[in-house]
């Protein structure tokens, strides 16, 4: 068994180390036997690179990075994208990656900027003066299918962000901000794909999203439910649990 996994804009959209959460899905696949390539895509790659991909990724990055990544969406990478999760091809989508898949993004100054449409919502700069939402976070996610159910990870925006369906959110927040500090809701999920704030990265921290997401793409790929091989997960569960007492604590 083989996976391709598209890691877009490494170059571009990898400001805060969510380059681990690329690292964490290979990794996963090799010490089960299932050869993972991982192609870096960004905006001198070919649109057709796109086309054997079995799984994304995308993290967030600067203003004037994300400027120029917009640009290359729209000119016809951000279509082939939207194929891929219409087709229920696995994607993760973090911080600004998750903001350029919603409507639209309204700047401070109140300029529109438009986005993707793969997810149904919006997000609005904070204003002068607002503070930025960072910190750590512990979550509860709302996936059915995935056996364990709290997560953690840190957020770092000062965009809100709000769902058109509630309903469609990832996770609900238990410590923390989330979208936007308001409603308790923490990213979306739509088809097999998750947009999120969460940095940390997301996955070391949270192997079990990592699995979910190998796993669906294997499904996808495949036609057939793969059961994955159970991974020795005991460092990164105690790891997490010390990060929920210490963010508890505070």
């Amino acid at each position: 068994m083989n996976l391709t996994i598209a890691w877009l804009y490494p170059d571009l959209m990898s400001t805060y180390g969510d380059r681990g959460n690329v690292i964490t899905l290979q990794k996963r696949c090799e010490w089960r036997g299932i050869e993972a390539e991982v192609k870096k895509i960004s905006v001198d790659s070919p649109i057709e690179d796109l086309e054997s991909t079995d799984l994304i990724f995308m993290g967030g990055a600067q203003d004037t990075q994300q400027e120029i990544v917009n640009r290359d969406l729209f000119a016809g990478r951000g279509e082939e994208i939207k194929k891929l999760v219409n087709k229920n091809v696995p994607g993760l989508f973090i911080c600004g990656a998750y903001q350029f898949m919603g409507n639209y993004y309204k700047t401070a100054e109140g300029k529109i900027l438009k986005g993707l449409k793969l997810f149904d919502l919006y997000t609005v700069s904070s204003k002068l003066g607002e503070k930025r939402l960072i910190g750590n976070v512990i979550i509860k996610s709302k996936v059915k299918s995935q056996k364990s159910k709290v997560f953690v990870g840190f957020e770092n925006h000062g965009g809100r962000t709000y769902l058109k369906d509630k309903s469609q959110a990832f996770a609900l927040v238990e410590k923390g901000y989330g979208n936007n500090s308001e409603d308790a809701t923490e990213g979306i999920i739509f088809k097999n794909a998750i947009g999120s704030y969460l940095h940390g990265p997301l996955l070391p921290k949270n192997p079990e999203i990592a699995d979910w997401l190998i796993s669906l793409a294997l499904e996808v790929k495949y036609k057939k439910k793969i059961e994955l091989k159970p991974l020795n997960d005991e460092l990164e569960l105690k790891a997490r649990e010390e990060i929920i007492k210490k963010i508890i604590k505070h």
